[in-house]
Parts: structure tokens; C-alpha cells; sequence
């Protein structure tokens, strides 16, 4: 899919596009439907003709930069009988890719951030349309890991933290940038390897894996447990 509104022939994906990266940089109520028309290369009436209105516009333009990313890396397929441990470590691995990597352009990455750190009505119908469905995915995991043997409070503790584990990474990625030195940012904060330790690190808190002061036991290990 064309990332420059230019370069869509279809009218209402080239200002899906425009929408999305005026909203991105600049904010809802900056954000003007002129200028997004500008760029889009459309008449200002279209807005109204496909979207209603600017409100609906924003909602749509920030659930299509997540369909986008979604597009891009997909939420894992496992076969029957792969491990509950390796679906985490998928499951870990693709949400940290959406984030972090991908050759999508970052403006799509900076309107979700945007959106779930100054929630709008935009928030709600990503909540239920994505991520409420993809929790739902993770929290089963953790069930079979855990043998449902945990309160469904405790579960949803579990995956909580797992989800805020990765979005630091995200939201607040320039400050880690500040805390750790250049190179052990490049050998040990990738998507990948940050997957690793998140799930490493729930893992053995679960009990699934050695305790996480044993440097000589990884991820590895508790991925081929057969549970």
C-alpha cells in the first residue's frame, strides 16, 4: 500500500493517508481538513462525502495507520500443538515488531501513540475492534501456561504487564536511549531481543522457566518445555 497520498489513485485512501500523517504531526485540532485535502489532491467537500465529517475522519485515519501496521506484521497463526511458550514468545515478538520495527512510516506509529496517550472516542473503537481481541489472544496464552490455575484478575495482571514491558520501549524509547550506553542498545534492544527477554522474564515468573538469576538457562530452554 502506497505510504504519499500521491501516489493512490483511490480517492478515499489519499486522504485516509494525508489525514493521518497531518493528524500525526500535528495534533486533532491543528490539523485542518483544508490542508489534509491539499495534500490529498481532493476537493474539501470530499471529506464530507466519504467521512461525514472531521471527527470521523480522525477515528478512521487512526484505525487504518493500525490496520496498516497489522498489514505488515500479522498476529501469529500457530499450528495445533505448538507450545504455549513459543505462541508467547510469537506473540511478544510480533506486538514489539509493530511497534518498534517494520518499514512502515513512523508517522503511523506516532498517531496510535498519540491517540492512546490523549485517548479520544478514537481509542474506544481501537480498544474494541484490535486490542481488546488480541488481549483476549494473549490471556489464553497465559492460561495455558499457567494451567488456568489463576484467577482471571491475576491473568489479566500477567498480561498487563507484559504489554506495558514492550510499550516503554515505544512511548518512552528516548529515555532508555539516555539510560543505556549506544552499544548495548544495539546487541541487547532490538525488537527481537527485547522479545526474548520479556518473555524469558514472564516465563520465570510464572514458574515456567529457571529463575532469572541463572544467566546460564535462557529462553531457549523454556520454549521447548511441553506445556
Amino acid at each position: 500500500m502506497p505510504d504519499s497520498a500521491a501516489e493512490s489513485r483511490d480517492p478515499r485512501e489519499r486522504i485516509l493517508l494525508a489525514a493521518g500523517r497531518e493528524f500525526a504531526e500535528r495534533g486533532y485540532e491543528p490539523a485542518t481538513v483544508r490542508d489534509i485535502c491539499t495534500a490529498a489532491g481532493v476537493n474539501v467537500a470530499a471529506v464530507n462525502y466519504y467521512f461525514g465529517d472531521k471527527h470521523r475522519l480522525y477515528i478512521e485515519s487512526v484505525k487504518h495507520a493500525h490496520e496498516a501496521r497489522l498489514r505488515q506484521v500479522p498476529q501469529p497463526d500457530w499450528a495445533p500443538g505448538t507450545p504455549a511458550a513459543q505462541k508467547l514468545r510469537d506473540f511478544v515478538g510480533s506486538m514489539l515488531d509493530r511497534m518498534l520495527g517494520g518499514d512502515q512510516p513512523p508517522w503511523q506509529v506516532r498517531l496510535m501513540m498519540r491517540e492512546l496517550l490523549q485517548p479520544t472516542e478514537a481509542c474506544r473503537e481501537l480498544v474494541e475492534d484490535y486490542i481488546r481481541p488480541h488481549f483476549g489472544i494473549l490471556l489464553g496464552v497465559l492460561n495455558e501456561l499457567t494451567g488456568s490455575a489463576l484467577p482471571a484478575s491475576e491473568v489479566r495482571r500477567l498480561g498487563l504487564s507484559i504489554i506495558g514491558q514492550c510499550f516503554l520501549y515505544r512511548a518512552a524509547g528516548d529515555v532508555v536511549a539516555m539510560l543505556v550506553p549506544g552499544g548495548e542498545i544495539d546487541a541487547y534492544h532490538t525488537p527481537q531481543a527485547i522479545a526474548d527477554h520479556v518473555t524469558r522474564f514472564t516465563l520465570a515468573a510464572i514458574g515456567v522457566a529457571e529463575p532469572f538469576a541463572r544467566p546460564d538457562v535462557g529462553t531457549v530452554s523454556a520454549l521447548e518445555s511441553p506445556r
